[in-house]
Parts: C-alpha cells; sequence; structure tokens
C-alpha cells in the first residue's frame, strides 16, 4: 500500500513506530504507535491509507483511546461522523455495552444507547492494533446491537502470531502493517 506521496505505508509506520522490549512484561516486545501519530506525515499517511480502505460508510467508529484519534481523522478524511466506543464506565447511562475476555481478564465496551440512531447506518471500525482479535469483535457486536452495519474494520497494526482474524470471521479486516 503506498501513501498519497508515493511512499510506502508500512515503511513510515516501521520507520516512526518505537519498539520496547519486555513491556508490559519481559519477554514482550512493545510496538509503540505513539511516533507514528505524532508526526504530521505519520498521521497523514496512516489518516489516508485508512480511509483508502473504507467503502461506502456513514459513519466511522473508533475505539478507546487511540482509535479516537484515528477515526477522529478518518471521519474527517470522508467526510462523516465520528462515534467513541468507550471503555466501561465512561458514558452516563443509558448504554450499550459489551463485555469480552482479555488474556489476563476482562473488559466492557460501550455505546450510547439514546441520542443517536445507528440503524441501517454503515459503520468503518478504526482502531490501532488488532492483536487476539477481542476488543474488535465486541465493538462490531455493540454496534450491530445498536442497529449498525459494521462490514469493514481497519486497523494500523497487526500482530499476526496473535491470529485475531480468527475470532473476526465475519468482518473484512485492512491492516497497514502486519508483524
Amino acid at each position: 500500500m503506498s501513501d498519497s506521496s508515493g511512499g510506502d505505508v508500512a515503511a513510515v509506520i516501521q520507520s516512526l513506530m518505537r519498539q520496547v522490549p519486555d513491556f508490559p512484561e519481559p519477554g514482550i516486545q512493545f510496538k509503540d504507535l505513539t511516533p507514528v501519530l505524532a508526526d504530521a506525515r505519520g498521521l497523514a499517511t496512516v489518516t489516508d491509507a485508512l480511509a483508502a480502505v473504507a467503502g461506502e460508510v456513514d459513519l466511522v467508529a473508533g475505539i478507546d483511546a487511540r482509535g479516537f484519534l484515528l477515526g477522529a481523522a478518518v471521519a474527517i478524511r470522508l467526510g462523516t461522523g465520528v462515534l467513541a466506543i468507550r471503555k466501561g464506565g465512561k458514558l452516563p447511562p443509558p448504554v450499550h455495552s459489551e463485555t469480552y475476555d482479555l488474556e489476563y481478564g476482562s473488559a466492557t465496551l460501550e455505546i450510547p444507547a439514546d441520542g443517536m440512531d445507528l440503524a441501517g447506518l454503515r459503520v468503518l471500525l478504526v482502531d490501532d492494533v488488532l492483536a487476539t482479535g477481542g476488543t474488535l469483535a465486541a465493538a462490531t457486536t455493540l454496534l450491530r446491537t445498536g442497529g449498525a452495519t459494521v462490514s469493514d474494520a481497519a486497523v494500523v497494526l497487526e500482530l499476526s502470531a496473535l491470529n485475531g482474524r480468527a475470532v473476526l470471521p465475519d468482518l473484512a479486516v485492512a491492516s497497514l502493517y502486519v508483524v
């Protein structure tokens, strides 16, 4: 995949991404996308590439927290609104919520249940990383519960060794950089 300036998106991500050994625990090689988002060219490259994979969409949904940044930028590029999918307990009731398992426990995602109608909206789901797939799967279920059609997801980084795609069989996932 190339960016609008003709450069390779993966190369831009790789050149800016920080590798943090032994975080959050010994033996883990953490891939930090913060420098990619802090760099003007990196952010523009990633935003353009994520927007380019979108089909016809009415709304972009970004997952807490870096997905908020990416989702908002992509929504501006696509001329849509953006929906923040929040971690549990951050929104006033009523909410739609979806709890899912993590390798070290569980987590909950939420969206407002009042004040917006998702019925029939085509939604692009955006996040920073696809790891085990649990977060994207929960977000997809949550949006569908609200009446939205989620057919596509886009992430900056995919950690292929964790096989997150296996839990997303009915979701087309575009990854800009796979390791």
